[in-house]
């Protein structure tokens, strides 16, 4: 049958018509609001590079943390900028490191109503920048590993419910799992960074946290944005090593390894639309080019449709806050 007896059209005419078949949609539970704990900073710092956004010094991580709960938002995705760094990260799996205490203080202060993630990566505790232990300027994988063990389980001790591996080292989620579950963190879940690729939409957080490498660049480790392959691959390797998440970094120019992710594994997926993408947003909407809420609503009910479980969005909070509106 075609048309006249079919005529899509029909369900299309009114806003509640639209919205009884829409099939796809984000909801303020599926999301995940970055947060920047800075040791260094009294008060809030504005980052240039992602508008609206700041570096928060740690007596103001539970105040945004309330209000982006209070907008539906249940999930943290917290990043540390330390006081000091050195060659190994040492910061990274120290007990009061400035993750770890933002940790305590969010468990303290929501316990089991807030999921708090963390990322598991040392270029933020580093003077090198890199995501792993330096040789010869050489990044070392399998010594990098019993780092990442220590920062992993130094969270566990913390409270923390999800850790976020995103170093792009080979046998980092065996290694993690296997550390946690020595120390009796069993429970503790893995979000695998599995298909992180070498973009040039980081640049904005590398502002942020000041983690910009001091030679050469991640494409050693990260991936190449020519090879779709390979992503399976990384992401088949992490789900046999333990990951209870698998995600997806970039986003947006990536929607097709997102929607080979959801179609070849069971384990939830996640996409990081990360700052790059957040900013080039806000920079068109600031230049009248774009509606911003428009825009976001659209481009975060993509990432939904090409298979994301969990968006991980700098406009989460916005977001929700608009979908509360309908």
């Amino acid at each position: 049958m075609g048309f006249p007896s079919v005529r899509m059209r029909r369900l299309r005419r009114t806003p509640a018509l639209r919205h009884l078949v829409t099939n796809i949609r984000v909801h303020p539970s599926n999301l995940v609001y970055p947060l920047f704990v800075d040791e260094n900073a009294k008060t809030p710092v504005p980052i240039n590079s992602i508008p609206d956004y700041y570096r928060l010094p740690i007596d103001y991580v539970a105040d945004a943390t309330g209000k982006t709960l209070e907008q539906g938002v249940k999930a943290v995705l917290l990043f540390g900028i330390p006081s000091k760094r050195d060659e190994t990260g040492s910061g990274a799996f120290a007990v009061d490191g400035i993750v770890q205490r933002g940790i305590r203080k969010l468990k303290n202060e929501f316990e089991d109503e807030l999921v708090v993630m963390t990322d598991v990566c040392l270029c933020e505790y580093t003077t090198h920048g890199h995501c792993g232990i330096v040789k010869d300027k050489e990044i070392v994988n399998d010594h990098t590993l019993e780092f990442l063990q220590k920062m992993a389980v130094s969270h566990a001790e913390a409270g923390v419910d999800i850790v976020a591996p995103s170093s792009m080292m080979d046998g980092q989620v065996r290694f993690i799992r296997e550390a946690l579950d020595d120390s009796g963190f069993d429970e503790v879940a893995i979000m695998a960074y599995s298909a992180k690729y070498a973009s040039c939409f980081y640049g904005t957080f590398r502002e942020a946290v000041d983690s910009a490498p001091s030679f050469g660049d991640r494409k050693c480790y990260q991936m190449g944005y020519g090879n779709s392959d390979e992503a399976l691959r990384e992401m088949e390797l992490d789900a046999n090593e333990g990951a209870d998440i698998l995600m997806v970094k970039p986003a947006l120019p990536y929607l097709d390894i997102i929607s080979l992710a959801k179609s070849n594994f069971t384990a939830p997926v996640a996409a990081y639309n990360v700052s790059g993408e957040y900013a080039m947003v806000k920079a068109a909407a600031r230049m009248g080019w774009l509606d911003e809420k428009a825009a976001v609503l659209e481009l975060l009910t993509g990432i939904k449709r090409a298979g994301a479980d969990i968006i991980v969005t700098y406009f989460a909070k916005d977001v929700a806050s608009w979908l509360n509106q309908f």
